[in-house]
């Protein structure tokens, strides 16, 4: 081989190289992420397809941006608490509303999606209401720990709304279904995959349903810690974002799910 073949295949190597390292990293390089979440199916859930809708966007981001995620499931308050120790191995959780309170603790993502959240109710006690307001002399189930809207919330805290927080969304509708509360907060999604698949509501699928005026829209984030480490990753997360159609992820997500 001459010196000017070699020097040419050299360069060639070369140009392929950096063409192989400036499009993205190379397979099985990717850099683990370690995150916390909990059960809220269709959203989120050890034993989902994907582990849930919510994961399959967050992981769909990072994988694009060379970031292999890892999610571990718990109790949702637990959840959030190892993601805040500063000495734990999670970056962050998911799925979270959002709220000044924890802004004050988190770093949140963009939007990873919406979830439309309202009431359940009795089939035979159908409740019409057009404020929170004409809502302070019902029994109104919550799952503790979690974020609702900030008007029903400040309420709940200042006592004009009777609420009964619970460990899960299944136990609220366990308690409205033998009349013991006359609302419980929950997603419509969740509401409806709880009837269709847990167990425990067998049989309740004409006791309940979805009163008919929602609460709010809610956005849905990732929540990251909020240390430069976080910085950094938080703008990682929300670049691989912008390079993934989210919505439509969520969309074929739910619609495949039964």
């Amino acid at each position: 081989m001459s010196s000017i073949t070699k020097r040419i295949t050299n360069t060639v190597a070369y140009l392929c190289l950096l063409m192989v390292m400036v499009s993205g990293p190379a397979l099985g390089s990717e850099k683990k992420v370690l995150f916390t979440s909990l059960e809220w199916p269709p959203y989120s859930g050890a034993a989902l397809r994907e582990q849930g809708a919510s994961v399959a966007v967050a992981r769909a981001a990072f994988a694009v941006m060379g970031y292999q995620l890892e999610v571990h499931f718990y109790p949702w308050p637990r959840a959030v608490g190892l993601a805040k120790k500063a000495d734990s191995p999670y970056q962050g959780y998911l799925p979270e509303y959002y709220s000044a309170a924890i802004e004050q603790e988190f770093l949140f993502s963009d939007t990873i999606g919406v979830s439309p959240l309202g009431f359940a109710e009795q089939t035979m006690k159908p409740i019409v209401w057009r404020s929170i307001a004409d809502l302070e002399s019902r029994k109104v189930g919550v799952v503790r720990g979690y974020v609702n809207t900030q008007v029903l919330d400040d309420r709940i805290a200042s006592g004009r709304i009777k609420a009964e927080p619970v460990v899960a969304d299944v136990d609220n509708l366990k308690k409205l279904a033998v009349g013991r509360l006359d609302l419980a907060v929950i997603d419509h999604h969740v509401f409806r995959y709880l009837l269709a698949h847990d167990p425990a509501l067998a049989g309740m699928e004409k006791q309940l349903q979805l009163n008919s005026k929602i609460l709010e829209q809610k956005a849905l984030f990732v929540c990251f810690k909020n240390s430069e480490a976080g910085q950094e990753l938080v703008a990682i997360f929300n670049e691989g974002l912008k390079r993934i159609d989210a919505q439509k992820i969520i969309d074929e997500y739910l619609s495949a799910t039964p």
